[in-house]
């Protein structure tokens, strides 16, 4: 398959994260692979956004999303949790795409080992996907373009009808036009 370039995230957020659904997220971890069809994202569009992370400028854990697009922004949340971003637009425009759910393709024995858990649970949220894919700080920055460690491939095309727009989960402390947003897209396969 081929591996998303950057040109693909340099778009606008809202097109990248619809475009993602059915994009295979792979992890490469001790000489397996671990994939999975990405069914759920979300969108976060830079310093307008108040629900975004970059929404109060550039810090030391959001600098990655201040860079170029195709990287990993990765973050500790909730003191127990890591999320999957990735960067999208600009460099100095800080926007990227959460990954919320996939639907597990190899190495499900593996994620399964990782979370514990089996079935519809394994990878139904984003830190559940980090977990079962072994992804943590350590790949805060991963350029996702170099096919090595973390990447995403083209896989299978999901087509508009299939594809619903709702408001982003979690994001109370937003402004209501941001909260009520349709931000987030999820595919009916």
């Amino acid at each position: 398959m081929k591996i998303l370039d950057r040109k693909f995230y340099r778009r606008d957020t809202l097109q990248v994260a619809r475009a993602l659904l059915g994009k295979k997220l792979v992890r490469r971890i001790n000489g397996l692979d671990l994939t999975g069809v990405i069914l759920e994202t979300e969108a976060y569009c830079g310093r307008e956004d108040s629900a975004c992370h970059a929404h109060r400028g550039k810090t030391s854990r959001n600098a990655v999303m201040f860079g170029e697009p195709g990287h990993a922004y990765v973050y500790f949340t909730y003191g127990m949790h890591y999320m999957l971003n990735l960067v999208t637009e600009g460099a100095e425009n800080p926007c990227a795409v959460l990954i919320r759910s996939i639907l597990p393709l190899a190495g499900i024995e593996e994620m399964e080992n990782r979370r514990k858990r089996k079935g519809h649970e394994l990878t139904d949220g984003p830190a559940k996907i980090c977990q079962a894919f072994g992804i943590d700080k350590s790949l805060n920055g991963w350029d996702l373009t170099c096919g090595k460690q973390l990447w995403l491939e083209d896989y299978k095309k999901i087509p508009a009808k299939s594809v619903i727009a709702t408001p982003r989960i979690g994001i109370d402390y937003a402004q209501k036009e941001h909260r009520n947003a349709l931000w987030r897209f999820l595919a009916k396969i």
